[in-house]
């Protein structure tokens, strides 16, 4: 492969032909009164050194976020012990993150949009920092939920503001394919990455630990931000939709809280189907309000586009369903085949090493198939992989089937991950990127919220647990690849693909 070099710009000096003396023969290789000579075009998505800052500063925002998901899982016995917290209030641990950072996105994702997305991003930042340290000097059940609750509201800033700086600071091409696609990588890896150094860190240093670690996180990436991002807004500065806002943020808050605690109490409970009817009152009414208001929260047009409607229905299964298997397997492998929680943490990193595989090749698999295509085969491979944990057993076997399976199925599903933002975000003008990535990232967290109580309480009611994890995994096989189809049909085939990066080269 030959060297490439970097054009540079040559000053006359006195000793120059461009001082005005007569070249000689050695000149010819000088530039002499014009421009420098031609170079090979850099390669299509190289991202120069201050894109990398860049990147590794909103990637780093991401990872903290995603790591919140899943660290504090295996602490939670001990810090029920600790907190003086009941088995059934255990939940709220979960359920009191997940609330406002599902519930506030699409606001907070037009709040940065129209008043500055670099601002909501420090705000989001120094929130989280503050929330983080709370929660790790808890001294009571009440002081611990006030610090998850406000974790969840600066994870609600963080992510669709850092979503909207990485698609307006990445032109759509090769460079923002493969900022996404290290972004998608490093989202997973902090999900798998938060399982195994919660059993570690838990076992080391004590619950504490996992909270400390995210606030460590948010020292480190505060300080870098301001110098390194770039403001964006829109042109124009409409009105805020309060009507939109108080409808889609309490629909998705109610939509939430039902399905939370239906994971724990069934789906009988009055609160529980209250909150559902009320959840879906409200979102009707959201999408009244939106086609009559003249800037709306969320552009009506927008969701008509097929790749935002039916690219987002992919998301949404490929988060809810892989969450699903990942607490489906966890309870399997502790309790069905007595591995320890660090054991089970193993796997899945086995399963984070996996997707970062996945993450260095999936945009190069983009460039050669495109977006929509590699999201319809990523979906098909999740759930043919998923299918394949169906044999798993007592026996001690079952254990490397399931770390083969959950892997191949986790790299398809990052896949998924990469090209449903693509699909979602590409042809958006810049100004209404906030709202593409804020239903993005709204997908990406309400499907990390609803999969577990959807299908997850199957494996925790069942009398048998192997045979309840055995109806999640076939369900979530078939919802997935059932996904795979709708969403084919739904996306058509494109009018144009995009240019494939071995024909780029081969013009050049």
């Amino acid at each position: 492969m030959p060297i490439e070099t970097t054009a540079q710009t040559t000053e006359p000096t006195l000793d120059s032909p461009a001082a005005g003396r007569a070249p000689d023969a050695g000149d010819a290789r000088r530039p002499v009164n014009g421009p420098a000579r031609r170079h090979r075009p850099p390669r299509p998505g190289r991202l120069s050194r201050r894109d990398k800052l860049v990147l590794f500063v909103l990637c780093a925002a991401q990872f903290m976020v995603a790591l919140d998901f899943s660290v504090l899982n295996v602490a939670l016995p001990v810090l029920g012990g600790d907190l003086g917290m009941s088995r059934s209030a255990l939940q709220w641990a979960v359920t009191a993150f997940a609330l406002p950072s599902g519930g506030f996105l699409l606001l907070f994702g037009r709040v940065g949009d129209l008043y500055g997305r670099r601002r909501l991003f420090l705000t989001g930042l120094a929130l989280f920092g503050a929330a983080s340290l709370l929660a790790t000097f808890a001294w009571d059940p009440a002081s611990f939920l006030a610090g998850r609750a406000l974790q969840g509201l600066g994870a609600a800033a963080i992510v669709p503001t850092g979503m909207s700086l990485l698609t307006t600071t990445f032109p759509e091409g090769p460079a923002r394919d493969r900022a996404l696609g290290v972004s998608g990588t490093v989202l997973s890896l902090g999900f798998t990455v938060g399982m195994v150094a919660g059993g570690v860190l838990t076992d080391v240093l004590g619950w504490r630990s996992t909270m400390g670690l995210l606030s460590v996180f948010a020292l480190v990436v505060l300080p870098l931000a301001p110098a390194l991002l770039p403001e964006s807004r829109t042109p124009e500065r409409p009105r805020l939709d309060v009507p939109g806002a108080v409808t889609v943020t309490g629909g998705l808050l109610a939509l939430i809280y039902a399905l939370s605690t239906a994971a724990e109490n069934g789906f009988g409970g009055a609160d529980v189907i209250v909150t559902l009817v009320v959840g879906v009152l409200l979102l009707g009414a959201f999408v009244r309000i939106e086609s009559r208001t003249a800037a709306p929260l969320v552009s009506l047009p927008m969701l008509r586009r097929r790749t935002v409607a039916w690219g987002n229905l992919g998301g949404l299964v490929t988060f809810s369903m892989m969450s699903t298997v990942v607490f489906a397997l966890t309870l399997y492998l502790q309790e069905t085949l007595g591995l320890s929680a660090f054991e089970t943490g193993l796997v899945f990193g086995a399963q984070g090493v996996m997707s970062a595989v996945a993450g260095m090749y999936a945009p190069k698999v983009i460039g050669r198939f495109g977006a929509r295509r590699t999201l319809v085969g990523s979906l098909a491979g999740q759930g043919l992989f998923v299918a394949a944990l169906l044999p798993v057993g007592a026996q001690g076997w079952s254990v490397w089937l399931a770390t083969a399976a959950v892997s191949l199925a986790s790299m398809c599903h990052l896949g998924a991950i990469i090209s449903y933002g693509l699909t979602v975000t590409s042809g958006v003008p810049d100004e209404e990127q906030g709202l593409a990535t804020g239903l993005v990232t709204s997908t990406q967290q309400v499907g990390l919220t609803v999969g577990i109580p959807l299908l997850g309480v199957l494996a925790t009611t069942s009398d048998d647990l192997l045979s309840g994890v055995h109806t999640v995994l076939t369900l979530d096989a078939v919802i997935v690849l059932a996904a795979a189809v709708l969403v084919a049909a739904g996306l058509g085939r494109p009018a144009t693909e995009r240019t494939r990066p071995a024909r780029r080269r081969a013009d050049s």
